[in-house]
């Protein structure tokens, strides 16, 4: 009789915590939510992340605050929330520049696919290669001709070292065997000035960044790095469709949280992010900027942050590129 009266205090016990437990996260969020933007604002990515921001509001019930981090490639902003407590309280807003710094930064306090409890992905896009007018040149063959035909080669800007421009720049450099020259930059605002005015010559830049000036014809659009052509600019031929086969490369949008967070709460704000991704202001904002509403689960959010780790590992080690 003892021993019934033992499993049956165990059997209560484990109802009521469970109970006490669904409580809690039945009552998340109850207070305002810290959204951390790991670069500084008015750039595309902030803009981005604020009319996520401006859903999930309306959507919870509480106000999603953005609090921008820029400084040391974003780490600065990933670094506060891999410490920050594992409540649903305090996000964090990364890109594809979270995982490329991370796998040419040898001492960040955090590991990308380790430290972090991964939310859910919002949308993904190509990289437009554009190149400098003054560089005279029409195409992905041009661009290599000239390469090849300088002895110095030709340079290419990026938003700094590490940034998914800089590492797209290195691949193409590998699988096109053609000298280039990176010049990094503190953001791509002074990039654009510097393509723009002619002292640098090739960009791998993100649709926000560049569109407004391939539109104007002030840079020229030589290929983009989609898989398909980008509805934006039905006539450009993809990088693949340009020569170079597997250069597929997208830069993406997504959210994770401080490691440990409750698995309700992270399947809470994995459905809501997807249900805003795919309506506006958000929808809108990524399909004018090139890209689409992404989808995935939170298992799915870790295999494409550890798989894109892994491949942009693989193209630092071949280029040398190790950022202290």
């Amino acid at each position: 009789m003892q021993i019934s009266y033992q499993i049956i205090n165990k059997v209560t016990t484990l109802l009521l915590s469970s109970v006490l437990s669904c409580s809690c996260f039945a009552a998340y969020p109850d207070k305002p939510i810290t959204l951390v933007v790991p670069f500084a604002p008015g750039g595309g990515t902030d803009s981005i992340a604020r009319d996520l921001a401006k859903s999930l509001t309306e959507s919870l019930g509480q106000t999603i605050i953005v609090d921008n981090r820029g400084g040391g490639g974003g780490a600065i902003g990933a670094g506060l929330v891999s410490k920050a407590p594992a409540d649903g309280y305090t996000l964090l807003f990364v890109t594809s520049t979270f995982v490329t710094h991370a796998a040419t930064d040898t001492s960040l306090s955090y590991k990308v696919d380790k430290d972090f409890s991964p939310i859910a992905m919002i949308g993904r896009g190509p990289l437009m290669i554009v190149s400098s007018n003054t560089l005279h040149v029409k195409s992905i063959a041009d661009l290599i001709k000239v390469a090849n035909e300088n002895p110095e080669g030709i340079n290419y800007c990026s938003a700094g070292s590490g940034s998914i421009n800089h590492l797209a720049g290195e691949l193409f450099k590998q699988k096109t065997n053609i000298k280039m020259t990176h010049i990094p930059y503190k953001g791509s605002g002074p990039a654009v000035v510097d393509l723009l005015g002619g002292r640098v010559q090739v960009f791998f830049a993100t649709v926000p960044t560049m569109l407004q000036y391939v539109e104007s014809g002030r840079v020229t659009l030589l290929a983009m790095t989609s898989e398909k052509r980008s509805p934006l600019f039905p006539a450009t031929p993809t990088a693949i469709e340009s020569g170079l086969p597997g250069f597929a490369i997208s830069t993406w949008w997504g959210v994770v949280a401080p490691p440990g967070t409750p698995l309700e709460i992270v399947n809470r704000l994995n459905a809501e992010i997807q249900l805003a991704s795919r309506k506006d202001p958000l929808k809108s904002r990524l399909s004018n900027e090139g890209a689409q509403p992404y989808s995935s689960s939170p298992q799915e959010t870790q295999k494409l942050i550890s798989t894109e780790l892994k491949m942009w590992q693989d193209v630092a080690k071949s280029g040398g590129i190790k950022i202290d």
